[in-house]
């Protein structure tokens, strides 16, 4: 990533400053519903800002719909087929990005019914959650939270990285997830979402948030 310049703020002036951006964001493919990323790895805790924005919009008078692909987990026999602490499974085959592609970006696609279903399968039960499917109106935003969210090719219309420096990921990461830091590193290597992303938001210090708006 090169130097780029970011700029103090707080998370509510954050959360309204998105949602007055997304206001008038138009996607390039036709579809009536932008669909907006908020990336980052849970340290980071991504969806934190993607509610923030859906209240945001929700004052603006905006429908959306946050949901995070911890609720695309893949079921436990799959994702953990090669142990607890696989980093290239967790890389490649935690999430069910087929699923996330049928239920939520395809009925989003032009053409589409809007009829997205919110998540698909509970963790801690490794069970299906049997969710009943929202409807989002036209214009009413999808805002997806989740980690890895930027080398899947999904159609996000905006993409916002939500990103922690490797000595805040690893102080604010549990131990007993240290064996993700790896995989955070290979991402940042590969797919460069602090330097792809439309938005950056460092969140280094969780009280104080800086971005580059």
């Amino acid at each position: 990533m090169g130097r780029v310049r970011l700029e103090a703020i707080t998370w509510d002036r954050l959360g309204d400053q998105l949602a007055e951006r997304l206001l008038d964001l138009k996607p390039a493919d036709g579809s009536p519903w932008p669909r907006i990323a908020f990336d980052g790895a849970p340290a980071a805790r991504p969806g934190d800002l993607a509610d923030r924005v859906s209240e945001a919009l929700r004052i603006r008078g905006r429908a959306s719909l946050a949901v995070g692909t911890q609720g695309f987990l893949r079921p436990a026999s799959l994702r953990l087929e090669y142990g607890h602490r696989d980093p290239e499974a967790y890389y490649t085959g935690w999430f069910d990005t087929a699923a996330l592609w049928r239920e939520v970006f395809g009925p989003l696609e032009p053409g589409g019914d809007g009829r997205i279903l919110p998540d698909l399968w509970d963790p801690a039960t490794d069970r299906a959650t049997r969710s009943p499917y929202v409807q989002l109106p036209p214009a009413g935003f999808l805002l997806l939270h989740g980690p890895l969210l930027l080398h899947h090719w999904f159609p996000f219309d905006l993409t916002v990285h939500v990103l922690l420096s490797p000595g805040a990921l690893r102080r604010r990461t549990p131990e007993s997830d240290h064996w993700t830091l790896p995989v955070f590193e290979r991402y940042e290597h590969e797919t460069d979402p602090a330097g792809t992303a439309d938005v950056l938001v460092r969140a280094d210090d969780p009280r104080h948030p800086a971005w580059n708006g």
